[in-house]
């Protein structure tokens, strides 16, 4: 693709433009998390796994009093609200947190960053585990524009095609990597779901579609809550 193309695909799949698709289509779905939240009573525990302190700044959930918020991540982040509380962790491992702890767990394109079955599977355990609801959300590995490197069909294509390809240009939100070793590690880190999948990993939960042009772009299970949605 084009410098141009790249550019106004990224255009589209960046969250922090009130403009962009990927924003407009990320408040739509929050529009149902925020509905089925509110059936719960307060104050309300979560855990997000690989949440920021920009993304519920921009659902405008940042400072609430009556919402605490424990952001799990890899690495740190600032601490910016009252609410918020950054923490270093793994989702495929949640022992310091005791069973039950959280009234949600939510995550919101995440799980398909781990590599591996496996490892997805040990996310949705601990989810499972740690929360009475949860909410987790991802792309649909048949939609056919990979969201992460914005290259139709991309993730259809055999593995050592898209490492090579990474190795020569950047692509979508990954620069170039000469190194075939990084580029193969950013290039499995990437597994998109199926919904029968998600359906196996999530059994008591809805499997909502989230649709765009007639397709599904992503999947959310949703499972918990008073009134789940079908």
């Amino acid at each position: 693709m084009s410098i141009s193309t790249t550019a106004r695909l990224q255009g589209l799949a960046n969250d922090g433009s009130p403009t962009s698709l990927s924003h407009r289509l990320r408040e739509r779905r929050f529009r149902m998390f925020d509905q089925l939240a509110a059936t719960l009573p307060r104050p309300l525990r979560i855990i997000d796994l690989g949440g920021t302190n920009e993304y519920w700044e921009r659902r405008g959930w940042a400072g609430r009093d009556d919402v605490e918020i424990t952001l799990v991540n890899l690495g740190p982040q600032e601490r910016r609200h009252e609410n918020l509380h950054p923490v270093i962790g793994d989702a495929t491992d949640l022992s310091d947190h005791a069973d039950g702890a959280f009234d949600i767990a939510f995550s919101n394109s995440v799980i398909e960053h781990l590599f591996t079955f496996d490892n997805q599977a040990s996310m949705a355990r601990e989810v499972r585990r740690v929360a009475r609801a949860y909410w987790v959300q991802t792309p649909n590995f048949w939609f056919p524009i990979e969201p992460h490197f914005l290259v139709p069909v991309w993730h259809w294509l055999p593995e050592q095609a898209r490492v090579a390809i990474l190795q020569r240009r950047g692509v979508g939100w990954a620069g170039r990597c000469p190194d075939r070793e990084v580029a193969s590690a950013i290039v499995r880190e990437h597994r998109l779901m199926r919904r029968r999948e998600l359906a196996r990993l999530f059994p008591d939960a809805s499997i909502v579609p989230e649709r765009l042009g007639g397709l599904v772009k992503s999947w959310t299970a949703v499972g918990g809550f008073p009134a789940a949605p079908r």
